[in-house]
């Protein structure tokens, strides 16, 4: 989800917005373009179809260099291509249903053992709780014992973590009412406290924890995750409130996100995926998503992003459409539901 440096780290019909979000006044409402429904439906069945295909090919796009989104062979250590959780989840915010078939490819195409790290054991989680697996017993064909990656994921040390693998391993755990092992190596608190404590002096974060570097990916990442630790911790609610206001601030005029490199600005469908969903943890920050904040902003960020999905339902600059489309379903879902006062991550 990230620069050149990093990679860039949920019937439709029914979920259909019946409008966009009350604007803010810091911006002429005339001169700021917002996400209608119309558009926001036709985007939507365009990119849920091209995802459909996807799955339904086990592959990670159709045109370009494309792969297997599950492979052994082609992901020795993982099973499946990097982002396939926010794929799935994505799939799940939009209302598909898993089939029995699916849900076996998903469980048997994971690889998992002692040497998985906490990155692959919380996408993991992420992903089969997304399909509707239970992660706590994950049953693979031929195997004789169950797989509990929730157990496995809170006995791998976090402490020499990024902060979007930290961000990853809460969000992952705030899918479900997981049991924590008594000899756990950290806890939803513990983990939250880290997260928090490499926030930056500009209120973002970043990926090597330089400010310098800071980042709305990573960013955004961090704010959603400390959203979903649910504490009520006055550290962690003011490092999200100030992490949103960084997100705020970070803003192009084009309404999307995106990182900087060499002194060049590079907004992507990914980035303003990511504070879409940062922005959907909270209700005083939702409206936000098909709103205006910022002076100078002429789109809404939900119309910016939804802006890179071309009418094949492909995502425009997408380093792999597995997270292309992905991500911009899951910022999807995650908006829509939070309008509803529930979250994307709550899996049922």
């Amino acid at each position: 989800m990230k620069s050149m440096k990093k990679v860039i780290t949920l019937s439709v019909t029914g979920l259909l917005l019946a409008g966009a979000a009350a604007p803010l006044t810091t911006v002429h409402a005339a001169s700021v373009k917002t996400a209608s429904t119309a558009y926001q439906k036709s985007k939507t069945k365009a990119s849920y179809s091209y995802a459909k295909k996807m799955l339904a090919k086990n592959r990670t796009g159709f045109s370009g260099k494309t792969s297997y989104i599950f492979s052994k062979k082609t992901y020795p250590t993982s099973g499946a291509v990097y982002g396939y959780s926010d794929f799935l989840l994505g799939l799940k915010g939009l209302g598909y249903k898993f089939t029995k078939a699916q849900r076996t490819k998903v469980a048997n195409s994971l690889v998992l053992n002692r040497k998985s790290t906490p990155a692959d054991l919380a996408t993991a989680v992420i992903a089969t709780r997304a399909v509707g697996l239970n992660p706590q017993k994950l049953h693979q064909t031929g195997a004789k014992t169950t797989l509990n990656l929730v157990s496995a994921l809170y006995h791998r040390s976090m402490i020499k973590q990024t902060v979007n693998v930290q961000s990853q391993a809460l969000i992952a755990l705030s899918t479900g009412s997981y049991k924590r092992p008594g000899n756990a190596k950290f806890s939803k608190t513990s983990l939250s406290s880290a997260i928090v404590k490499n926030q930056l002096s500009n209120n973002g974060w970043a990926y090597d924890n330089q400010v310098a570097n800071a980042d709305s990916d990573t960013t955004a990442m961090a704010v959603t995750a400390l959203a979903r630790s649910k504490s009520t911790s006055a550290t962690v609610t003011s490092a999200i409130a100030k992490g949103q206001a960084y997100l705020k601030d970070a803003v192009y005029p084009s309404g999307a996100f995106g990182y900087a490199y060499k002194g060049k600005t590079f907004p992507n469908a990914n980035s303003t995926a990511e504070a879409i969903i940062a922005f959907s943890t909270k209700q005083n920050t939702v409206k936000l998503v098909n709103g205006y904040f910022k002076s100078g902003q002429t789109t809404s960020p939900m119309r910016a992003m939804l802006g890179y999905v071309r009418s094949t339902g492909s995502i425009k600059g997408a380093t792999t459409q597995t997270l292309g489309v992905g991500q911009v379903h899951l910022a999807n879902a995650a908006y829509r539901q939070a309008l509803k006062h529930r979250s994307v991550y709550s899996i049922n």
